[in-house]
């Protein structure tokens, strides 16, 4: 995580460094320094965090220039392979955007469709025919229950 944090502290260093130049030329116009100003801000967090984190850590292959490319195989974690939720998000966003400028009703709408994606993404595989994919098989024999099982959708 060594280039990591300094990656994001140069970034935070160039809009500190951009946002004095861009007040110096623009005559201290406030939206744009302020965004530039709260860019490095966010910059800075992210560096601190990751510098943290780098000195808590033993240091990863990634990090030592005497490191084998076997040394970083293994299992990394759990990807979902496939998923319909972002689409059934980004609409419930869109809607949730335009009733923000057409009506309160359609941000209401897209706001309930928006929280009901929230819980689709939360428990898609908890529940219904993917909820096996998230666990091992140890765990669901342990808990008693088939992996194939499709008998389990939410209350059920």
């Amino acid at each position: 995580m060594n280039v990591e944090w300094l990656v994001f502290s140069l970034l935070s260093i160039f809009f500190a460094v951009a946002a004095g130049i861009y007040a110096f030329f623009s005559g201290g116009e406030a939206v744009g320094v302020t965004g530039l100003l709260l860019s490095g801000g966010f910059g800075l967090i992210i560096g601190y965090y990751l510098w943290f984190t780098a000195r808590r850590m033993e240091a990863r292959p990634e990090d030592r220039a005497d490191a084998e490319v076997s040394e970083g195989s293994g299992e990394i974690g759990f990807f979902a392979p496939h998923s319909w939720w972002p689409i059934l998000a980004a609409g419930s966003f869109a809607t949730a955007g335009l009733g923000l400028a057409f009506g309160w009703w359609l941000f209401i709408i897209g706001l309930v469709a928006v929280i009901v994606a929230a819980f689709g993404f939360l428990f898609e595989y908890y529940l219904g025919v993917n909820r096996s994919q998230g666990q091992t098989l140890s765990a669901l024999q342990a808990q008693g229950d088939s992996p194939t099982s499709p008998t389990k959708w939410l209350a059920q």
